[in-house]
């Protein structure tokens, strides 16, 4: 199965020669695959088979709906269980289906190139090491002995703490570990490069675009014998797991040892050896693979000898490359062919260099399983190595954040606390995805919410504060390490500070001897926290864990540098930079100037010069002022919002009355604003009484947003809120501010904000005890008839004050008039009311007719589409002018 001319033809040419026992073979293979693979065109999918009549309609609708809610995963695997009950001919038609559309689906495209680049007979090599080989009597003891010998020393994880009394906690494996998301490849530099700008949000929609669309997801149970491993000979498997620093490699090797000890995965391997590079940096001799097992496992003394005989039963792990004091380079061609170097039988006695190199390339024992885990650091030392499998552990992806949370905290009231404070905070959100990053934001936050006697000291409310306790809880583990923290810091600071002037992320040794620091002080534990080493260039690189990390160093470097300096000066040219590099910069060294952020790094960094810290306030002081005003343009906007989230980092409410007390209207419309944005408009607003207009009409804030403004958007008088996908659950949110008894909005806009009947009920509700609210825009929504007769009501209500009511493009038909027009009759205040894009229909518009004729109502304006939706629309509009004398009639 070659590819010489056109793939799709040497795919469909081999497909067709397999028989149907073998098609089946071929689809069980792949199937955890193709699952991940077809959730992009799983509709289609579905289409063509229900097409050929292997599906029916009510099965089409299952899939369809389950993709129309978001639920492509769930989709993908409802299709395979569908296909799989089927039949031949149906699986037959489904791979023809993915010859067709594999160019437009990367990970489907990778599947078809691997199914040819395993030669003309898959099917022996999707059957190597597939059976199971009874285990003779005589090993079984050991083998249970074995396994409960690595229970016991995996089932817990022993953390060192740094805020909390007990120096070590234990807690159970099963209980803390969260599943990491693993890929079936490892990214190159430029990839996480690019991740390493991402941000909040931004970060995590990155993530996921990429995981949808071409990276792979992988288990740790399908490292090895599964359609990952691509090896094409019966010599044995090796997979490399890569991952950045705290990623979580090395509890990924504990559970995958606990899971086996188990029984619960690698049931084909009878026994399982792990080891930590830095354990065997303390072999300062030859030795063979014999006693590296009996130093751990003594039991086996006696039986080893058997073992050697079936490798294919043995997996053998290795943990942390990069910190193996010997360099392995499998490039190196003297180790075939010199005896030194040479490792082939168990009993040899060999470097420890030379028994991992000659297992993992199958020279030692062929037939045995490797894995081997390493930061990006040493990875390219594998490069030449025969490896089956590449993985990276990206770590956590979407709610694997929240769940880890749930599980750090026994108190789960306290994990949702903790969990909400970092959500909110879109740049502390991205650091998230590592697992390390977790456990200092647990350690840093958790006291905050746990221990009620800490009256005095409050929960970091800014993104400043946080990092703050971030970098303080390194100085805290790691500070004793080097004479003087603050000196360093400032070293690493001012390099940090050319890169973001620079947008460089990237820096190397040269960079590094520049500001004074030598390569060699990673030796410590605290560089290392700071800056991650990778090796796998072709040139050793460093980078900050994170860009936001490398602002927030920047940013106190500023304050560390003993020169007074003209800050004023060196904050004003970073601002002026119009693609934004500073944006952030600003907002951590406006964030320092605050002795609630300073504090905690005073501790170790001695205090913040006076003489800064004025000119930084003084310097945000003449900002907003000249930026307040200036929003007739999206530049306008972006600027005044930075300057808010400047005051919000600050926390210094006498600046933000002296500087924004006077403003009565706030627009931001047409400017994407995130979650973080609306807490820093919320924060603003509620230190100033006098904002009365406040416009975020096309914003996306959604639902989301509007929490962080639920507790100040009352004090409004004018709310316009359209266009931003607030949902029901917004518009309940708003109700609540409607029935604030301070309540100021007299009107509210909804417009186009995909609201349906169910939030109608709370709105209604609302309108009738509101005393202040006389006009409301609900038009472009989808309320249906059900909603405006809830609305009627509320219209009816002697205590509803709505003056303008707008219901333009609601689906709403002849169904809702009579509701209507009752209420028309009995509303004392109603005077304006828009109903256009509308199918009330002939009948609709003779029952408003009706009621407009009563005494009582009290209609001046009115607006429909009578052309349209009403065919007598000319016999219509003259009943309707008739109706009134001086009724306005818009059509």
């Amino acid at each position: 199965m070659r590819m010489e001319t056109d793939p799709n033809t040497a795919i469909t040419e081999f497909l067709t020669k397999c028989d149907h026992y073998q098609l089946f073979q071929l689809t069980q293979f792949y199937r955890d695959r193709l699952e991940q693979a077809i959730e992009e065109g799983v509709d289609g999918v579905s289409s063509l088979l229900t097409y050929e009549r292997h599906f029916s309609g009510q099965e089409h609708r299952k899939v369809v709906e389950l993709v129309e809610k978001g639920n492509r995963a769930d989709s993908s695997k409802l299709l395979l269980n569908l296909v799989m009950e089927k039949g031949s001919r149906a699986r037959r038609v489904m791979w023809e289906s993915f010859v067709k559309m594999h160019h437009a689906v990367p990970k489907l495209d990778k599947i078809l190139k691997e199914m040819q680049e395993i030669g003309p007979d898959p099917f022996d090599y999707m059957n190597i090491g597939r059976g199971l080989c009874e285990i003779p009597n005589h090993l079984k003891d050991v083998q249970q002995k074995h396994k409960e010998t690595l229970r016991v020393q995996t089932e817990t994880l022993r953390v060192n703490t740094i805020l909390i009394k007990e120096k070590v906690k234990i807690f159970q494996l099963v209980t803390l570990y969260t599943e990491l998301t693993v890929i079936s490849t490892v990214r190159d530099r430029t990839l996480v490069e690019h991740e390493l700008l991402a941000r909040g949000r931004d970060h995590e929609e990155w993530r996921e675009k990429h995981l949808r669309r071409e990276l792979e997801k992988i288990r740790t149970d399908q490292l090895f014998q599964s359609s990952f491993s691509r090896r094409k000979s019966k010599s044995g498997s090796s997979a490399a797991v890569s991952g950045v620093a705290g990623i979580g490699k090395t509890t990924m090797v504990q559970k995958i040892v606990y899971d086996w000890a188990t029984g619960k995965i690698y049931p084909h391997f009878q026994f399982l050896f792990s080891f930590k590079f830095r354990d065997l940096n303390a072999i300062n001799c030859r030795i063979n693979l014999r006693n590296l097992i009996l130093d751990l496992y003594p039991y086996f003394v006696n039986i080893l000898g058997e073992l050697w005989k079936n490798p294919e039963r043995l997996l053998f792990i290795f943990d942390g490359l990069d910190e193996f004091k010997d360099s392995i380079d499998f490039a190196d061609k003297r180790r075939n062919t010199e005896s030194q170097y040479m490792c082939t039988d168990p009993e040899d006695q060999c470097e420890v260099s030379d028994i991992v190199y000659s297992l993992i390339q199958h020279r030692l024992l062929p037939g045995c399983s490797v894995l081997v885990t390493s930061r990006p650091t040493a990875l390219h030392l594998l490069e030449k190595a025969e490896i089956s499998v590449w993985a990276e552990i990206l770590g956590f992806v979407g709610e694997e954040r929240k769940e880890y949370f749930n599980k750090y905290f026994e108190d789960q009231v306290v994990a949702a606390a903790v969990f909400k404070h970092v959500e909110e905070n879109e740049l502390l959100y991205t650091m998230c995805y590592n697992p390390s990053y977790c456990w200092i934001l647990g350690l840093s936050l958790g006291p905050f919410f746990t221990q009620r006697d800490r009256k005095q000291q409050r929960v970091p409310k800014t993104i400043t504060q946080l990092y703050s306790y971030y970098i303080y809880n390194i100085l805290k583990n790691h500070g004793r390490e080097i004479e003087s923290p603050r000196d360093v810091l400032l070293k690493i600071g001012e390099m940090a500070f050319t890169g973001v002037s620079e947008k460089k992320i990237v820096f190397r040794n040269g960079d590094l001897i520049k500001y004074n620091l030598q390569p060699s002080q990673f030796l410590s534990g605290f560089m290392m926290e700071l800056l991650e080493r990778d090796d796998s260039a072709q040139s050793v690189v460093y980078t900050f864990p994170h860009l936001t990390i490398q602002e927030f160093v920047a940013a106190l470097a500023r304050f560390l540098t003993p020169d007074p300096g003209d800050i004023r000066k060196l904050l004003s040219e970073a601002h002026s930079k119009e693609d934004g590099r500073f944006e952030i910069f600003l907002r951590f060294v406006v964030g320092l100037s605050s002795s609630h952020s300073a504090r905690p790094l005073e501790e170790f960094l001695g205090p913040f010069l006076h003489q800064k810290i004025c000119g930084v306030i003084d310097w945000v002081k003449e900002k907003v002022e000249r930026e307040i005003g200036k929003t007739e343009s999206e530049t306008g906007k972006r600027d005044l919002l930075n300057t808010f989230h400047y005051l919000f980092e600050s926390q210094n409410k006498t600046l933000a009355r002296v500087t924004v007390g006077s403003m009565e209207t706030l627009t931001f419309s047409g400017l994407r604003l995130t979650p973080i944005d609306c807490a820093v408009l919320s924060h603003v607003i509620g230190l100033c009484d006098t904002i009365k207009h406040l416009d975020l009409q096309k914003c996306s804030i959604q639902c989301e947003g509007l929490q962080r403004l639920g507790t100040v958007v009352h004090k409004c008088q004018v709310l316009r809120l359209g266009s931003n996908k607030l949902g029901d659950s917004g518009v309940k949110l708003l109700s609540e501010a409607l029935r604030n008894p301070d309540c100021k909005i007299h009107e509210l806009e909804l417009c186009d904000n995909d609201l349906t009947n169910s939030c109608i009920k709370d709105l209604s509700s609302a309108l009738t005890t509101n005393r202040s609210l006389t006009g409301l825009d609900l038009s472009n929504n989808k309320l249906g008839n059900s909603a405006v007769k809830l609305l009627s009501e509320a219209l009816r209500n002697p205590d509803c004050k709505i003056q303008k009511l707008g219901l333009w493009g609601n689906d709403l038909t002849d169904s809702c008039s009579e509701d209507l027009s009752s209420a028309l009759s009995a509303n004392l205040s109603l005077t304006v009311l828009t109903l256009s894009y509308n199918k009330l229909g002939d009948s609709g518009v003779k029952l408003l007719s009706a009621a407009l004729r009563k005494p009582d109502c009290k209609i001046q304006e009115l607006e429909l589409s009578l052309k349209l939706f009403c065919p007598n629309g000319k016999r219509n509009l003259e009943s309707l002018r008739e109706s009134r004398t001086g009724l306005r009639v818009e059509i």
